[in-house]
């Protein structure tokens, strides 16, 4: 079967589980049975769950809090304005109409767990399963014969429809700001795979999924620094699925990623899904795909292949229109509302240290167009002129200057820089339409001299006054982590991204972690 010999063992057989002899087949493998035939779902490690008991998954109220909802936000509402426009049988129709509500919404899947970091569909979701209950309400009032008014019946489905959007508007909130639900992850795959799924994986914080040891396929040996419970031969073994088991099994993982290779192919890979999903582990597959939000894939078969079809970018059409109005609407309100402060901030900066209260940069923008950014100043008056003298003090490795006790900085512009209040002035920028309140960090001249044909498509989209890179750790983020951020945002964003965005700001400002 073509096992693997691991020299740092004692063992002079072949090996699975990291320490235990792999169980030797009777006889070779005959190739030309059908798989399907030769599978047996695995007895040896599934059964052994009285070493390790592993927690039962106790159903939470998720479900019924949600049905609940759903019940009495259109129900009770339906029953006062029938009742109000003195429809016959308000009790019974609300109720009716209520319970089809929750049937539609079970039917389309509103009540089922998503995945960590999976897509929760269309921002236009209530609004479909509405004009369902519409329709299906409609038969069944035509089959009854009920001596409901129109009008007054779509009037009363009204509040349940703006509860839906509501609810969903909190939830996507809440989802975005809150801590994720840690998925504690087995990589499977090639060395080379497992290094790079799990160097990228326990590099970020901004995602679910922790990986907690590999089972790499074949001699090579992972350079990842996590615990390695087994291996797996460079050829099909039948113990493939005992030896990925009793790994998942001893590091207390829920999830197991394989990164497919020429070593893991198509038939290997469907017969451990097999005795994965038989040991009651969920399997996720890798996929080269980077950089792609969930909600711009979509799965499709055709001649018996799993095709991903990848929507385009957003750059034009009804969101691209919405974000304007919300960049111009969020900056004039912005202006109004925080117009004592800036002029507090405006005559300390002035009264601190000798120079002018702003500070105006010319940085490049959409389409690599330049325009005047304003700031409150934060540094001496003549800046600029030492720079050059301070290039040796660079703390990052990208075409941006970054100094962490940069002596230029005044005393109050060390303050406004951890508040980000010195920012605030770019709401004027945001109003022109020269930005955005969200989107990547815009770039200065000598910076974009100095960009790649990748680093350019950050170019691709009105800078922001906050973005990922803001809110995922900002200067404390090398400059390679801030491209693939502001690349991601730039591919990926949505009016719905964009109001998460806004809402994570708010923490990253008040903890003031990489402002410098």
């Amino acid at each position: 079967m073509g096992h693997v010999e691991i020299p740092e063992s004692d063992i002079s057989g072949p090996v699975g589980l990291a320490g235990t002899p792999r169980p030797r087949t009777a006889g070779p493998r005959d190739r030309t049975v059908a798989p399907e035939r030769l599978w047996r779902a695995p007895t040896t490690v599934e059964r052994d769950h009285a070493e390790r008991p592993r927690a039962k998954k106790r159903p939470g109220p998720r479900v019924p809090c949600l049905v609940l909802t759903d019940l009495l936000g259109l129900g009770i509402p339906a029953w006062l304005v029938l009742r109000a426009g003195e429809q016959p049988g308000p009790p019974t129709a609300a109720a009716s109409a209520a319970l089809v509500w929750a049937g539609v919404r079970a039917v389309r899947g509103r009540y089922a767990k998503r995945l960590p970091g999976e897509a929760t569909g269309a921002a236009y979701a209530p609004l479909g399963d509405w004009l369902a209950l519409i329709g299906v309400l409609a038969v069944l009032l035509a089959v009854t014969g009920g001596g409901l008014d129109p009008a007054t019946a779509v009037a009363a489905l009204v509040p349940g429809l703006a509860l839906a959007v509501l609810a969903r508007a909190v939830g996507r909130l809440r989802r975005s700001t809150g801590q994720p639900e840690v998925r504690r992850v087995l990589v499977v795959g090639e060395a080379a795979g497992l290094d790079r799924a799990v160097r990228l994986l326990n590099s970020r914080e901004d995602h679910p999924y922790t990986a907690v040891a590999v089972v790499p396929v074949g001699p090579a040996a992972p350079d990842c620094g996590t615990p390695t419970p087994g291996r797996l031969a460079p050829e099909p073994a039948d113990d493939d699925v005992s030896t990925v088991l009793g790994g998942a099994f001893a590091h207390d993982a829920d999830l197991v990623l394989v990164a497919p290779g020429p070593q893991l192919d198509d038939d290997r890979l469907r017969r451990l899904a097999w005795g994965l999903h038989d040991g009651g582990l969920a399997l996720c597959v890798l996929s080269d795909l980077t950089g792609v939000a969930a909600n711009r894939v979509r799965p499709a078969s055709a001649a018996g292949l799993t095709l991903l079809h990848v929507a385009p970018p957003l750059r034009q059409g009804p969101q691209a229109v919405l974000k304007t109005v919300v960049d111009r609407t969020g900056a004039a309100l912005g202006l109004l509302v925080l117009a004592p402060l800036l002029v507090g901030v405006a005559l300390t900066v002035r009264l601190s240290s000798p120079g002018p209260v702003f500070h105006r940069q010319t940085r490049h923008g959409l389409h690599n167009r330049p325009f005047t950014m304003w700031k409150f100043r934060t540094m001496v008056a003549d800046a600029e002129s030492h720079r050059e003298r301070l290039s040796a003090a660079n703390e990052s490795e990208g075409p941006m200057f970054k100094m962490r006790r940069d002596p230029r900085v005044t005393r109050i512009g060390h303050t406004l820089r951890r508040t980000s209040v010195d920012e605030l002035p770019q709401l004027l920028n945001v109003l022109r339409g020269d930005m955005s309140l969200v989107g990547p960090r815009p770039p200065l001249p000598e910076e974009v001299s100095r960009y790649d044909e990748r680093e350019l498509r950050r170019l691709a989209v009105r800078p922001g006054l906050t973005g990922l890179w803001q809110v995922s750790g900002r200067s404390d983020l090398s400059w390679q982590e801030t491209v693939s951020l502001d690349l991601w945002y730039v591919d990926n964003w949505s009016v719905t991204t964009d109001m998460g965005l806004l809402a994570r700001t708010v923490r990253a400002v008040t903890d003031g972690r990489g402002a410098y």
